[in-house]
């Protein structure tokens, strides 16, 4: 028998002890994931639940392995009698090695990038970074927080070389058929294996496993990211469609009488605008809601002081809201919800084929309305594919990191961090100096950059701003200071009370309290109405706003009065029972609106927690009277966004294809 196992199962007996290996890096890699984000699994995590992630992994693991290692299967178990060789199963080696170590690099860099996306990668996240030059030196800085990271890779890759299984060179003990024969029927042994691996199940019902089908294994769309891993969440959304129509209703009329994202004329007027204020948007990278201690009243007892003295100062003459949402985790998802009213659903907008659709956002929309309309980021041109989708979008010019350095009133080169962008403090006084430049009517937008990794501040503020809590609140110490003195600046400007300024955040980031690590509470972001002439009466507002409201409100402010397609609405003449907010996290639609919040797999509901139920522990699926009406509306407001993306009908007059 071990004569019969060591000449004619030696190479699958190698491949199985291989695969078996692969397993065990797989679950390390897994393990690592979930101790350095052990603040956002924890709460909800036991032994029940820890088993099913695992057994879900499992499944995710052997898909993975299984298609990064096809070639290697071939390698060792094809019939050719000169692979017999010490050079050739040298080869094989090196190769199982190296791409076996990729994909762990993979899965240990996505475990530091988690608290960011709060998602496993996806190919989305090359066309996300594709402009970028400094990503070397970002990966150095991480190598070097993680250092221990590094050293567990050095190490993996060490126990892959050292405990590879090499099958045993013994064709000159076999016939040439026999060899052959052994060989094919190795193949054939292992091929149902290999398929069924990758689909996730033998059954002919199966359908190749996505990304969404880990939500099986979870209660929480956050825990759906330990389920997966990065190799597979790669390799799975090349080629995909992002945008696949449900059919929730059969017509367009039934649709739109749940939900249309078609805003139709108000009463007719002299002109399409009412009043013709200056709009300013002020999109500040990462600062959530958690922040700011004026948004956070109830938190710590009522202690909470929060990181943003000089906006707390704004947030009490302007206009906020009791829940307000950001509509993605990335900032490229923050720039169509908030410009352009367009939410993240599966993947970011502009990095789809959707992205070449006709479309236009709230620059494009006033500057037919004759407002000169332009666009201010600090980094260099092209980074993040921003000037691309603010000139597709409207906006007449663009500053960037280049215009900055070419105006001899301002620090040039000096002011540059070193990583992304030109710090805020001068980028925002240069964004206040352009706009006084320009023509009133205007609409600016400005996309801020120092509250971001690797969360430095300037020199001369290291004192002033010294590390506390977590590594990004001097940043948001230092950006609360720069949006101080930018509207201090803006405030001395002829055209300051005649504007509408609007502060909202492209998404969340660092986080220390729990609340705030949740599935929903990892989306709240402000949402700041500020207008300096006193129009409005300052107040919280209670009702949900989220990014995608803030086009169609700042049109009702300024009572347009034409028709438009946005996915939000103007949420200052909405009552509260009629505000609500959605957004998208691994395969699961949370959809916000009578004081709960709905979870939606595309198919079913998985959970209903009330807003008040903050750490999201009481599921009341089944038990909430309004979640069979939240469920058509969800639907309606799923299948208006595939259908128009798909059909290239985001312009307000596009008629169906149906």
């Amino acid at each position: 028998m071990k004569k019969f196992i060591s000449t004619y199962l030696s190479p699958i007996a190698a491949v199985a002890k291989n695969i078996l290996l692969l397993y065990i890096v797989y679950f390390l890699a897994r393990m690592v994931y979930l101790l350095l984000n052990w603040s956002y699994f924890a709460p909800t995590l036991s032994m029940h639940s820890f088993g099913e992630i695992l057994y879900g992994g499992l499944v995710f693991d052997t898909s993975a392995i299984l298609v990064t290692n096809i070639p290697f299967f071939v390698f060792i178990l094809f019939p050719l009698h000169w692979k017999e060789s010490h050079i050739y199963q040298q080869v094989c080696r090196w190769y199982f090695v190296i791409i076996n170590s990729f994909m762990t690099a993979a899965n240990l860099c996505d475990a530091v990038y988690f608290k960011y996306t709060m998602r496993r990668t996806t190919t989305t996240v090359f066309q996300e970074f594709h402009n970028e030059g400094n990503l070397f030196s970002i990966f150095t800085t991480e190598a070097l927080n993680h250092w221990y990271l590094v050293l567990l890779f050095a190490g993996i890759v060490y126990v892959l070389w050292h405990f590879y299984s090499q099958p045993k060179l013994y064709w000159r003990q076999l016939s040439w058929w026999r060899y052959d024969l052994i060989c094919l029927m190795s193949l054939a042994a292992i091929a149902p294996f290999v398929v069924a691996g990758i689909r996730g199940g033998f059954s002919k019902a199966v359908r190749p496993i996505t990304i969404s089908n880990a939500n099986q294994y979870v209660d929480r769309p956050i825990d759906a990211a330990l389920v997966l891993n990065t190799p597979f969440s790669i390799y799975r959304t090349i080629g995909t469609a992002a945008f696949v129509v449900p059919e929730y209703f059969s017509s367009e009329e039934e649709m739109a009488k749940v939900y249309t994202p078609i805003h139709s004329a108000t009463a007719a007027g002299k002109g399409a605008l009412a009043k013709k204020k200056n709009v300013v948007v002020l999109i500040v990278e990462s600062m959530g809601r958690e922040y700011f201690g004026a948004l956070n009243q109830n938190l710590e007892n009522g202690q909470y002081k929060g990181y943003t003295p000089y906006m707390d100062s704004i947030i009490a003459k302007s206009i906020t809201f009791s829940h307000s949402y950001c509509n993605g985790r990335k900032s490229i998802d923050g720039m169509p919800s908030v410009l352009s009213s367009i939410p993240m659903f599966v993947e970011p907008f502009f990095l789809t084929p959707a992205s070449m659709n006709e479309y236009t956002g709230l620059a494009g929309i006033l500057a037919d309305e004759g407002y000169q309309t332009a666009f201010f980021h600090g980094a260099q041109r092209g980074s993040m594919g921003f000037q691309a989708f603010s000139r597709a979008t409207g906006f007449q010019d663009y500053y960037g990191r280049e215009d900055f350095d070419d105006d001899d009133r301002f620090g040039g080169e000096d002011e540059f961090d070193g990583t992304w962008a030109i710090w805020d403090e001068p980028f925002l006084q240069y964004y206040a100096a352009k706009m006084s430049e320009m023509k009133e009517p205007f609409m600016t937008a400005v996309f801020t950059a120092t509250s971001h990794h690797p969360y430095a501040v300037p020199e001369k503020y290291k004192a002033t701003y010294p590390e506390e809590g977590i590594e990004i609140h001097k940043c948001i110490r230092y950006t609360d200071m720069a949006l101080g003195r930018f509207f201090q600046t803006a405030s001395r400007q002829p055209w300051f009370k005649n504007t509408i300024f609007v502060l909202t955040s492209d998404h969340t980031n660092l986080s220390d309290h729990a609340f705030y690590q949740t599935d929903l509470g990892g989306f709240c972001v402000p949402i700041v109405i500020y207008e300096p002439d006193g129009g409005r009466q300052p107040e919280m507002q209670d009702k949900i706003a989220q990014q995608i409201d803030i086009m169609p409100t700042i049109l009702g402010m300024l009572g347009y009065q034409k028709p438009y397609l946005a996915f939000g609405k103007d949420v200052l003449n909405a009552t509260a029972d009629d505000t609500w907010a959605v957004n998208y996290m691994n395969g699961i639609y949370q959809y916000v609106k009578h004081n709960h919040v709905l979870q939606f797999d595309g198919k079913k509901t998985r959970a209903v927690y009330a807003l008040s139920d903050s750490l999201m522990q009481h599921n009341k699926v089944g038990q909430f009277q309004q979640q069979q009406q939240m469920e058509q509306e969800v639907k309606a407001i799923i299948q208006q966004y595939m259908e128009r993306m798909t059909q290239d009908r985001l312009m307000p007059n596009r008629p169906s294809h149906n």
